[in-house]
């Protein structure tokens, strides 16, 4: 959880669990529920995580993800495209984290 985004933190906890029920709800008729948590990336709600957009800070924030960069709308695309797929058949109520290994 981020300071000063209570209600935002809050938003995702609530998605979380109400995949986890869904999927039990839904696993009796072959539908699967998962969740993707994506780290601030590119977009346009980067500075509402970082602060200010300046290179300093940018770095830092960069600096904190282990592999090494910000995520991009594709990566949480790809990671979309997957649990969709017949590979991910097996797989439901699952919070899923896209964030080059932040949350660790």
């Amino acid at each position: 959880p981020r300071p000063g985004l209570t209600w935002y933190n809050a938003s995702k906890g609530w998605a979380i669990t109400a995949t986890k029920s869904m999927a039990v709800e839904l696993a009796p008729k072959n539908i699967r529920v998962n969740c993707l948590c994506p780290v601030a990336g590119e977009t346009g709600m980067l500075e509402k995580f970082m602060g200010a957009d300046t290179p300093e800070i940018r770095e830092r924030f960069r600096a904190s993800i282990p592999l090494g960069r910000l995520s991009t709308p594709l990566d949480i695309a790809n990671a979309a495209l997957w649990l969709a797929s017949d590979e991910a058949a097996f797989i439901t109520g699952v919070a899923l984290e896209v964030d080059g290994g932040r949350c660790i």
